[in-house]
């Protein structure tokens, strides 16, 4: 896929308007100026920053979230360079939490809701641990943690509503085979948009199993 292909796919599903499409047109150069400061994304992604990152972000508002069904705000874990967090964020009205460690991400986050005059983004700099509980409509994590791992710290959050939108690459079926005797709920795998060798787990009622006394 082109990037002119990208971002006509953009416009064709989200009926995305100018002023959108220039939000997302300086979020990007952004994340390429900043990329040789600190090592935001692949620098051999660059080329393709609108199908490898935009679009692979925004697909996952295509999978069935809406405030009306699922409350609460949209919680990102690992946001690192804003992927695709900060994309949602442009793309809707919906609250969004970004939950990013380190300090210069953090720091570039806070700056590109600032100028983008995101009012709807709040940007916790510190590990998933240190962020108070309470409830969410939607979980997502890119590259986050191994399904079991990724599981076991966002739990806390997740409602018997909350969906969970978790981009994985080849091992899909593994990770899931994984953390099949330890945790229940309805787990789907989605097909990528952008990447015929991805796929994207679609949970809800996610909880653990009870051990057998």
């Amino acid at each position: 896929m082109t990037e002119d292909e990208a971002r006509e796919w953009l416009i064709r599903h989200f009926d995305v308007s100018r002023e959108t499409m220039i939000k997302l047109e300086a979020f990007a150069a952004a994340v390429i100026a900043e990329n040789s400061k600190q090592n935001l994304i692949s620098a051999a992604t660059i080329p393709n920053i609108w199908s490898r990152h935009i679009m692979d972000s925004a697909q996952l508002l295509r999978l069935g979230r809406s405030d009306a069904d699922v409350p609460g705000p949209w919680l990102d874990l690992g946001t690192g360079a804003g992927f695709p967090g900060m994309i949602i964020a442009i793309l809707t009205d919906f609250p969004v939490i970004l939950v990013e460690s380190r300090r210069k991400r953090f720091e570039f986050l806070v700056d590109q809701a600032k100028s983008l005059g995101l009012t709807n983004v709040k940007v916790h700099c510190g590990r998933l641990e240190t962020l108070e509980t309470f409830p969410v409509g939607t979980i997502s994590a890119r590259a986050f943690a191994p399904l079991g791992k990724l599981l076991g710290l966002a739990h806390r959050f997740s409602t018997e509503k909350t969906r969970w939108l978790l981009p994985k690459g080849r091992s899909v079926r593994e990770e899931l085979e994984s953390v099949a005797s330890s945790w229940q709920g309805s787990f789907q795998v989605e097909s990528s948009q952008t990447d015929a060798d991805a796929a994207i787990i679609v949970a809800t009622g996610v909880r653990p199993r009870k051990r057998a006394r």
